[in-house]
């Protein structure tokens, strides 16, 4: 008797599976949407915006648009591009917003992106923007407005980090305020750096010819090194990174070179690593004098030349105007590079832009044409 019924509850139960699995079938709805109409943004009622740095959270532009239709219901982003030409080559994300058909950009913000777009400081020049709606979490079904234009004269933003050696194998020695040379910033990859030149070993004990690399000079934080504990870091030619504060509260462990020469360091803070390479100098030229010229530098100035590193040059202070620079050496040659602030030259090659005025501290390598132009106000 005890089977049969349980036989009939189970008989019963796939039964109601079943009527359930029907229901669910026949109510269920397929969610389409469709492509939207391109949605319209609206001209803006001001079309010159000069931007004040004394004032960087006050608002500075807003932007108005109609919905987008997707035809369900649904919740669109929205995002506001901006463009230093119209047909959008190099698009810069000013904001997201979803569920709104307005944004407003801050000073500092509408500032930032008119700069990440190639706008030039301290004169006015035309920005295009545009506003592309999207659906879901992956973006998808995106659809882009029209574009319209307006005037905007930035104030200058340095949006560059800079790093510097410290340690016994560089010219600094464990003085955190010694003209500590900086690393050279790549012009394409803002948060690769490296530097080529001379290091020591010193006297050749474990703890000699070690280093790390400082955000500023004067300050031991931040700074960064290796992962391995200080005191058990062996010198090692490549491997992760550690800061202090950036991924722990102790301090990092130290790099190294295993003999005096010259080595390029390289440190990459995307993916956190780094390598150390021997770099074979022995036919570089010897050069005696090297000056900054240009117009940006009016009268010629004259560089310093590194007495750890004979192929290390360097400017403390030189104020330099908008206009052009490049570097002159004993020999009547010049060198040149196309990027603002940091790059690499080539003997021959065009001119330094210089952007913006401002007191700089100016850096050259003859061996790799690694150059840094430093701001000491911005």
């Amino acid at each position: 008797m005890k089977k049969i019924l349980k036989f009939k509850v189970l008989l019963l139960t796939v039964l109601s599976l079943g009527f359930l699995m029907n229901s669910c079938e026949d109510d269920a709805e397929e969610f389409i949407a469709t492509e939207t109409q391109p949605i319209n943004l609206s001209e803006l009622p001001i079309t010159m915006i000069e931007l004040d740095a004394s004032n960087p959270g006050n608002p500075a532009v807003t932007f108005n648009w109609n919905e987008a239709d997707y035809g369900q219901p649904a919740s669109e982003s929205y995002s506001v591009v901006l463009s230093s030409d119209n047909a959008f080559t190099n698009p810069i994300v000013a904001t997201t917003i979803t569920g709104t058909t307005s944004a407003t950009l801050s000073v500092n913000e509408l500032n930032s992106s008119a700069g990440l777009a190639g706008i030039p400081p301290f004169m006015f020049s035309t920005l295009y923007a545009k506003v592309e709606s999207s659906i879901g979490t992956q973006n998808g079904l995106p659809v882009s407005s029209n574009a319209i234009s307006f005037q905007v004269q930035p104030y200058f933003n340095y949006l560059f980090d800079d790093y510097y050696l410290v340690g016994n194998g560089t010219s600094a020695d464990w003085n955190n305020n010694n003209n500590n040379p900086p690393l050279f910033r790549d012009a394409e990859n803002g948060n690769l750096y490296r530097f080529t030149g001379f290091f020591t070993k010193g006297g050749g004990g474990f703890d000699d010819g070690r280093f790390k690399i400082l955000e500023v000079r004067g300050q031991w934080q931040p700074q960064w090194g290796t992962e391995t504990d200080e005191g058990s870091d062996d010198i090692v030619t490549s491997g992760g990174i550690a800061g202090n504060p950036g991924t722990q509260d102790s301090d990092p462990g130290r790099f190294g070179v295993p003999t005096d020469g010259y080595y390029t360091f390289t440190i990459n803070f995307s993916s956190n690593t780094y390598t150390t390479d021997a770099f074979d100098a022995s036919g570089a030229v010897d050069f005696t004098s090297m000056t900054l010229q240009g117009s940006a530098v009016g009268a010629d100035a004259a560089f310093t030349q590194s007495g750890f590193d004979s192929h290390l040059w360097y400017i403390n202070s030189v104020n330099l105007q908008p206009g052009d620079a490049q570097f002159a050496t004993n020999t009547g040659s010049t060198w040149g590079g196309s990027t603002s602030f940091s790059g690499v030259a080539t003997e021959g090659g065009g001119p330094i832009p210089v952007v913006v005025q401002d007191d700089y501290e100016v850096w050259f390598n003859d061996l790799t044409g690694d150059y840094i132009l430093i701001p000491l106000n911005l």
